[in-house]
């Protein structure tokens, strides 16, 4: 999986490509966990993520529970086949997905 992330002030943009399962998702984990201090806009841009895993769906949660305490955070361009994993486990009633 490739992490493409762009700050700009308190503004994260994270864009991820190939898959988000348990073999990559500590490496998103790390990542989030370094770079979300002061941050209060983050965006998750999934054009490119073919598959997410119960692991990646938990590290989605966990930066959305950050992102509660200071600020917002919104997921987009997500593929329909990710939307469906979203809709079937309930995610899309907890995460901010835009077009």
């Amino acid at each position: 999986m490739n992490i493409l992330k762009k700050q700009d002030g308190a503004t994260l943009s994270i864009a991820l490509e190939g898959r988000l399962d348990t073999s990559t998702s500590p490496q998103l984990e790390n990542e989030l966990r370094a770079a979300l201090d002061g941050i209060t806009e983050l965006y998750f841009d999934l054009d490119k993520l073919d598959y997410i895993s119960s692991a990646g769906l938990r590290v989605l949660l966990s930066a959305q529970k950050t992102m509660n305490k200071q600020g917002e955070m919104v997921i987009r361009n997500v593929k329909p086949e990710i939307m469906e994993i979203f809709e079937v486990t309930g995610f899309v009633d907890i995460l901010t997905i835009r077009e």
